[in-house]
């Protein structure tokens, strides 16, 4: 394929500073990282699915977010779904070589048509890897094209009209509980119910992804904090009753210093910043960008409301304060700001898109109304084949860490 057909973007700083350095380093030893991750995957089994975020600073390459349960597969580029389709083979192969029925499990709305786009995506991955799927909701639905039942419950297991399924997939992220009705299955739920954001924490899954890195640095011989967000956190907090920001401003204040400390180090003009969002949650709710403290000490009653609550009305008790990082990426002709979100299907990146707004700066939160999505193409899987030149392996080895320290993460929650 040609540049064009892969619709690459301007990367707006990719032939200057320590990313450059760091892509070559990975570019160059394909295959020293594939046998790494190989040896983790014996380890860890990475979640059936999941998306992350990434924002690349040409200084810097980092993930900012990691969903369980992503929508958007309907944003993957098209040309793709055979692979798509085989990863899927794959994992269920792999890990549920006995599930033959599958329901899958949606969100509880109706008026977002671009999601159901993405379940529709998802219920025709599962089919042509060969599986009888359904669609069961957890309350009553009725979407437009759609053939969906509610879910009943016999004794210790779910099903819909007589359909009993061998494995139930959510895609539903669960922000309201785990209902009664999901409790003590004797199904197998993937991604695991407690996995969901009514008790998951980003802080948490980045103290993980933290540990990944400071092992795959080591044995690449580079920076973490060149693939690291740097992150703090607070205990409860409540920006409507003004509880909790003593500490919120101390570990802004902290995080400031240490980011400036890297800044200098590698002869960074840029000013840093900080992004102040929800430690649970999705669709970029509760999120705010911080340039000083004294942002967080002049609050209007506008940006304390915003930030008190996240998806389906749940409060904001607890936030992360995660270092910013610039998205130095752009998209087409006119150079809109772009970042590049990439998914996987267990351990296996199966591809992506960016993340585009017109009326977003490169240090703010694109994950917002007016935003829309480009297909991101991978056109070489680089494994094993030194010398490879595909810049977004890259994007991949990266997003792969995040789903490594998520399969910890699950891991450590079976404990």
């Amino acid at each position: 394929m040609t540049e064009s057909t892969h619709r690459t973007p301007h990367l707006t700083t990719a032939l200057t500073g320590p990313l450059q350095l760091l892509e070559k380093k990975i570019l160059s030893h394909p295959k020293k990282i594939e046998d790494w991750f190989e040896t983790q995957w014996e380890k860890y089994t990475a979640p059936i699915y999941g998306s992350v975020d990434l924002r690349n600073a040409g200084f810097k390459l980092a993930p900012v977010d990691m969903n369980l349960f992503p929508a958007g597969f309907n944003n993957l580029n098209s040309q793709f779904f055979s692979l798509i389709v085989k990863a899927a083979k794959t994992f269920f192969t792999k890990h549920f070589p006995a599930a033959k029925k599958i329901l899958l499990i949606p969100e509880n709305h109706t008026r977002n048509l671009f999601y159901w786009e993405n379940i529709k995506t998802i219920l025709s991955i599962l089919k042509q890897a060969g599986f009888d799927t359904r669609i069961g909701s957890l309350i009553p639905l009725q979407v437009e094209s759609f053939d969906i039942e509610t879910i009943t419950r016999k004794e210790n297991h779910i099903e819909i009209n007589n359909f009993i399924p061998d494995l139930i997939l959510l895609n539903n992220d669960l922000s309201d509980g785990i209902p009664d009705i999901l409790q003590n299955l004797n199904q197998t739920l993937v991604p695991p119910a407690e996995l969901g954001w009514h008790q998951r924490l980003k802080s948490e899954h980045f103290q993980y992804y933290s540990d990944v890195t400071q092992e795959f640095s080591t044995m690449l011989e580079i920076d973490p904090w060149l693939i690291t967000p740097l992150s703090r956190h607070c205990g409860e907090i409540d920006f409507m009753h003004h509880e909790g920001e003593e500490c919120l401003i101390k570990n802004v204040d902290i995080l400031f210093e240490q980011i400036k400390k890297k800044y200098a180090e590698y002869n960074i003009a840029c000013s840093p910043y900080i992004v102040v969002k929800a430690d649970a949650g999705t669709y970029g709710m509760a999120v705010m960008i911080v340039r000083s403290s004294d942002d967080l000490r002049s609050l209007n009653r506008k940006q304390r409301t915003r930030m008190s609550t996240s998806k389906s009305g749940q409060p904001v008790r607890r936030v992360i304060i995660q270092e910013g990082v610039y998205t130095f990426e752009t998209w087409g002709t006119d150079n809109l700001v772009a970042e590049p979100v990439v998914y996987l299907w267990g351990e296996q990146v199966i591809g992506g898109f960016y993340r585009v707004h017109k009326d977003r700066g490169v240090d703010e939160n694109l994950n917002s109304p007016g935003m829309h999505f480009e297909p991101l193409a991978f056109t070489d899987s680089c494994e094993h084949s030194e010398g490879c030149q595909n810049r977004f392996y890259t994007y991949g080895v990266i997003a792969r860490l995040s789903m490594l320290a998520a399969a910890r993460e699950m891991m450590e929650q079976k404990k």
